[in-house]
């Protein structure tokens, strides 16, 4: 799948607010300053789509872009550590939850990885939580160009087999890099077949 054109729809905190839910849906999520941005924007080919920021907690609202008028790409605020107030964070994650568990054309959330970091405890729990609510989600590994090839392969083994201590099967994931565009056809591929047959 070539992405030719990515047409901002709306940003809001009300799943009410969000478009008809008339087409697939993929949601991009992960920690602050997992590098969501940039991959969101290597994937669609534009370098300012999604806002990149070095300040974590930068995303706050849902933001929806209609692809190729076919599928909307969602970017959603990180969850876990940033440098906001309490209570602006509690409120995300309140709407963040409802988004994901009534948004009825949700075909598949992303959750992103640092893949130069150990598995976290606040990216497994809430991997459980989407699994436990029935949610579909994929794991995109990001930054790999940080890592030598052995390097990556060590951290990513290291991730399946901390996985394999709690889930039965090891969901899917892609290797990515928003620097070498890595994983990029892999990811649109993926996309493209789950809307042909979803």
């Amino acid at each position: 799948m070539e992405i030719k054109e990515a047409q901002f729809i709306i940003s809001n905190s009300d799943v009410a607010k969000c478009p008809a839910a008339d087409r697939p849906e993929y949601a991009f999520i992960g920690r602050s300053n997992v590098g969501k941005s940039s991959l969101i924007n290597m994937l669609a080919g534009k370098k300012a789509l999604a806002k990149t920021s070095g300040r974590p907690g930068k995303t706050q609202l849902i933001n929806h872009f209609l692809i190729n008028k076919e599928w909307y790409l969602v970017d959603l605020p990180g969850y876990g550590y940033a440098k906001v107030p309490k209570a602006a964070r509690q409120k995300w994650e309140k709407f963040l939850k409802r988004y994901i568990l009534k948004r009825e054309n949700l075909y598949c959330l992303f959750v992103l990885i640092d893949a130069r970091h150990e598995a976290q405890k606040v990216d497994l729990n809430f991997m459980e939580w989407l699994g436990i609510s029935g949610i579909p989600f994929s794991i995109i590994f990001t930054k790999t160009d940080k890592l030598k090839p052995e390097e990556l392969e060590a951290n990513l083994k290291a991730y399946e087999e901390k996985l394999f201590e709690t889930w039965d099967t090891m969901t899917g994931y892609f290797a990515s890099s928003a620097e070498s565009g890595a994983g990029k056809d892999e990811i649109l591929e993926f996309i493209e077949n789950v809307n042909q047959n979803g």
